[in-house]
């Protein structure tokens, strides 16, 4: 599925959306990893089955506009407005109504408003300040199940600079400013979520949580 992406702009300081069309990428190390990390996370949602999905931090609205055109009662948000107005570009070429999509910050999310079956949270918490809190957040929204997604270090790193991307950053991804193994992952989402399966699409660790009771 093409869409149009940011490539990488900045708003108030923070990476918006994608730098490269990674969905849509030709490079064959690129695709295997992008066929892995789709494969886990839509297995996780057959599994699952859920009646409303709310993407948290959905950037242009990839998996929220695959969601709806397989049938799911589905939106998005993004903290970032340019990126918003993006997502709902990509919604009406594709003949679906921009109202998918609205710009909110993780941290703001209302139990009322943003609540939803299952909530996903993909490529989010390693650009956050303030990861913990932005978990609080996903508690309050998500009614039965939480996937949740992050980049597995140090994996992610050597992988960038294998294919010799951002060398001066030693491999770090542009507005990565959290980084987990693993282990370090499943523990902190474990004091907000229980963690019920993990899957390893290399490189990112990708976790399926139901609330504390």
């Amino acid at each position: 599925m093409s869409i149009r992406i940011s490539g990488g702009t900045e708003e108030d300081g923070v990476v918006i959306g994608n730098a490269y069309d990674k969905y849509g990428s030709s490079n064959p190390i690129v695709k295997w990893m992008m066929n892995g990390f789709q494969s886990s996370l839509s297995n996780f949602v057959a599994k699952l089955s859920p009646k409303s999905i709310h993407e948290i931090g959905c950037g242009e609205g990839y998996w929220v506009l695959r969601w709806s055109e397989e049938g799911f009662s589905t939106r998005g948000c993004d903290f970032s407005k340019s990126v918003i107005e993006i997502a709902q570009e990509n919604a009406i070429s594709r003949g679906l109504s921009p109202s998918l999509f609205e710009s909110r910050s993780i941290y703001d999310l209302d139990t009322d408003q943003d609540g939803a079956d299952l909530v996903v949270c993909c490529e989010v918490l390693e650009h956050l300040e303030n990861p913990e809190a932005g978990l609080r957040a996903l508690q309050r929204v998500a009614r039965n199940h939480l996937i949740v997604s992050v980049p597995q270090e140090p994996v992610w790193h050597a992988l960038n600079l294998a294919r010799g991307k951002y060398v001066t950053r030693w491999g770090n991804t542009p507005g990565h400013i959290q980084h987990w193994s693993k282990s370090g992952f499943i523990k902190l989402v474990s004091k907000y979520f229980e963690v019920i399966e993990t899957k390893s699409p290399l490189p990112w660790t990708m976790l399926l949580c139901r609330p504390r009771n």
